[in-house]
């Protein structure tokens, strides 16, 4: 069995690739508290390769995380090949999930969100590296402690914003 302790994060690779880099970025860069693990850098990826092999290297990434995060952004809701693959692999594999809304909506965004989200506990935030880090530490733990069993999609209250200056 893979030691989970890694990140996968969700996203369309065509549209969505420069938010991906950004908390790339924002993991890189001294002065922001914001890290993660990322399952993406496990194995390589080349253009061109078949959906089962993609599927398959996907599946190996997301075999040694410990939470995923989806970034949701225009045509998110429509992604089946991938996204909702991924998506349902990680609801297979129990994993607790982040919802990132690109837009900066901090509650589940029904007119962009995948649907198959719509009844399930994640936490749904905004793009900002505090809210992140703080569902990834905070919500994270708690679904893995059974908190968080069914249900309706989860988001942090405006005080929590506050607090963390956002």
């Amino acid at each position: 069995m893979a030691y989970r302790n890694k990140t996968y994060v969700i996203f369309d690779a065509d549209n969505d690739i420069r938010s991906y880099r950004l908390m790339q970025a924002w993991k890189a860069h001294d002065h922001i508290d914001f890290d993660f693990y990322d399952a993406h850098e496990l194995n390589n990826l080349w253009q061109g390769s078949s959906e089962e092999t993609i599927k398959r290297k996907l599946r190996e990434r997301m075999n040694n995380a410990k939470q995923a995060i989806v970034l949701v952004g225009q045509s998110t809701k429509n992604l089946y090949k991938f996204v909702r693959w991924e998506i349902d692999l990680a609801m297979e594999m129990n994993l607790p999930i982040v919802v990132v809304n690109l837009n900066q909506k901090r509650i589940f965004d029904e007119s962009l969100c995948p649907p198959i989200l719509k009844n399930q506990p994640g936490m749904h935030v905004s793009f900002q590296p505090r809210i992140i880090k703080l569902a990834l530490d905070d919500y994270v733990e708690r679904f893995n402690k059974g908190e968080f069993n069914g249900g309706s999609p989860l988001a942090y209250n405006p005080q929590t914003y506050r607090d963390l200056g956002l």
